[in-house]
């Protein structure tokens, strides 16, 4: 389904073809080094020393001022949920620094913008209210971590400002939390996020209207200088 002005990708009408899936359910015991069993996990995580003191009491129940001032200056978010059988869903959220607010020790607020319209995210929290966000600052190597359980609101309910890019939120998501702590710099460090040199020059990978063409079979996809203009309208 495609909608003029707004990107509807990998739709069944339209000039849109979707072959029939020849994907099965996999079978674990099928896929060499697959763990079949608890005993399998068990003996694999039997290589991993037990964590120090140090980082089990570096857990908190709050946003104390050092969690309140990272989501402050964090311009990116990725949120996890999962469905009520246990589905995991993990969505990228962005927005100026700041754009999740933290509305006490307890509560933050995550105003959710136009997307794509699959609202998986929302959809599971409707089902399963437990869900994380992992807070990234660009030139800072740490994360935070928050976990608690959420409830949507609609985007008038907590009488605070949130519009961002001119618009305002279409939900909001609060989510009550009950743990934190900061993620330590190691994967950061390892993959050298934030270093300029290890930018990736952005012509070594297709285009994304290249992607979504052979992905959706659709060779009605508009060109990548048209699509990415329709998605800056939807910011």
């Amino acid at each position: 389904m495609k909608r003029t002005g707004e990107l509807q990708t990998c739709g069944t009408g339209g000039h849109g073809i979707r072959a029939p899936s020849t994907v099965g359910p996999v079978d674990p015991a099928a896929v060499p080094g697959s763990p079949v069993g608890p005993a399998d996990g068990e003996e694999v995580m039997a290589v991993y020393r037990d964590p120090s003191q140090r980082v089990l009491d570096k857990v908190v129940d709050r946003l104390d001022e050092h969690c309140t001032a990272f989501i402050g200056l964090s311009p990116f978010a990725t949120l996890a949920t999962a469905s009520a059988d246990g589905w995991p869903d993990v969505s990228p959220r962005g927005g100026d620094p700041g754009f999740v607010r933290v509305l006490d020790q307890h509560r933050l607020a995550l105003p959710d913008r136009q997307g794509n319209n699959r609202v998986d995210s929302l959809r599971n929290i409707a089902a399963n209210p437990r869900a994380a966000l992992m807070f990234l600052v660009p030139g800072i190597d740490e994360t935070l971590r928050v976990y608690g359980t959420t409830r949507l609101v609609g985007p008038d309910a907590l009488g605070i400002e949130l519009t961002d890019f001119g618009r305002p939120p279409l939900s909001v998501l609060v989510l009550q939390v009950e743990r934190a702590y900061f993620q330590c710099s190691k994967s950061v460090m390892r993959s050298g996020l934030w270093d300029p040199a290890r930018r990736v020059n952005r012509s070594v990978f297709p285009p994304f209207s290249q992607v979504l063409r052979d992905h959706c079979r659709d060779a009605a996809i508009p060109d990548e200088a048209q699509l990415r203009a329709g998605l800056a309208l939807e910011l």
